[in-house]
């Protein structure tokens, strides 16, 4: 298992303390100084970690005032950054079960979310289910090309797959498109998940990009509707400053 940094423990540690009301939203996190005493360690540490949970929406920074801590409790899904199952739930204090249905070598698709893709390329399909509550509520459908990722086990997905990718692979993700839909999916699928004759289903197909631009994950998830719920984070950037 990789070691956290101190900036992570940092961030995990002020999460719990969010997650569990010791900082409620409307409080201020105490000074860097303090943080720095708090945990002792550098300003430069802590800017680190104070980032990390303004990124993620839990805090804003307010100029001579510090770090407000924002009502978050909606936050369910990470639905703008790109960022695993299982690394959000870590984020959030909360744990994951996840199944690997399939694991095995397979050709991409050569068109996805109505995109050309212009190519077929040989990749692992990953199926995997996650479970919360005991429930099977998401189901990831995801093509990794092998020119990027020449080799994955289920032990990969189920610890953590970006964790793999970046920690293992030193892969520099970047950026991903995300189309957001709700469709009546397959019975194979409404079986897996469990849902009710209708079968429709929240559906999220993404595709990531790595800093050099190149594509190498396609992920088709299917989400049950009674567990998929997402308020979208934001920060608008000042044409002024830019």
């Amino acid at each position: 298992m990789p070691v956290q940094s101190k900036k992570e423990i940092i961030a995990q540690d002020i999460i719990q303390k969010i997650r569990f009301a010791q900082y409620k939203p409307g409080d201020y996190l105490p000074s860097e100084h303090r943080l720095c005493e708090l945990y002792g360690t550098s300003r430069e540490t802590v800017r680190k970690a104070l980032a990390q949970l303004t990124s993620l929406g839990l805090i804003q920074k307010i100029r001579g005032k510090g770090s407000l801590v924002l009502d978050v409790q909606n936050f369910t899904f990470p639905i703008s950054g790109v960022v695993s199952f299982k690394d959000f739930d870590k984020q959030q204090g909360k744990s994951s079960d996840i199944e690997v249905l399939n694991l095995s070598e397979r050709t991409s698709p050569s068109t996805f979310g109505g995109h050309n893709l212009n190519r077929r390329a040989p990749s692992y399909y990953v199926e995997h289910l996650r479970y919360i509550d005991n429930i099977p509520s998401v189901l990831n459908q995801e093509f990794l090309f092998k020119e990027a990722v020449p080799i994955i086990t289920k032990a990969d997905v189920i610890n953590s797959l970006y964790s793999y990718l970046e920690r293992t692979l030193s892969l520099n993700i970047s950026y991903s498109t995300k189309e957001i839909t709700v469709e009546r999916v397959p019975e194979r699928i409404a079986k897996i998940l469990k849902l009710t004759d209708d079968h429709y289903a929240a559906v999220i197909r993404s595709m990531s990009y790595l800093d050099d631009t190149r594509l190498f994950q396609l992920t088709t998830s299917y989400q049950r509707p009674d567990k998929f719920k997402f308020i979208d984070f934001e920060r608008r950037k000042n044409a002024a400053r830019s």
